[in-house]
């Protein structure tokens, strides 16, 4: 059964065209070692009035958006399998040691199985 890996994040408004290369970057390698899906999609109708929003959740400043994005794989171990050689790249341990385009500290993140796909 497939496995996704789920990640909530703010980002600053200023930010997001660099959080978006970034993501680029990171979505190639991933799929360079065997991921089915990367998606990255920004916030766009966040004050929502059912239930508390994505924004309150990661404590969105009034200067930042929320990304909320997601990992596809074939199941947890092809998961870890993938996960472990990501972090292995090269491009990826530069960009961890760079000054990211976000607050990792805010950054909700999960791995889930499916429940219902229909």
């Amino acid at each position: 059964m497939p496995y996704v890996d789920g990640f909530l994040l703010p980002v600053a408004k200023n930010k997001v065209q660099a959080y978006r290369r970034m993501a680029r970057m990171a979505g190639r390698v991933w799929r360079k070692y065997g991921a089915l899906e990367f998606r990255e999609c920004v916030g766009d109708d966040l004050n929502t009035k059912m239930g508390p929003s994505f924004k309150k959740a990661v404590k969105a400043k009034p200067n930042e958006t929320v990304f909320f994005s997601w990992i596809v794989f074939k199941s947890k171990t092809h998961r870890n399998r993938v996960n472990a050689r990501v972090m292995k790249d090269p491009k990826i341990a530069k960009m961890m040691a760079s000054d990211m385009p976000m607050d990792p500290k805010r950054m909700y993140y999960g791995g889930f199985k499916f429940a219902v796909d229909l």
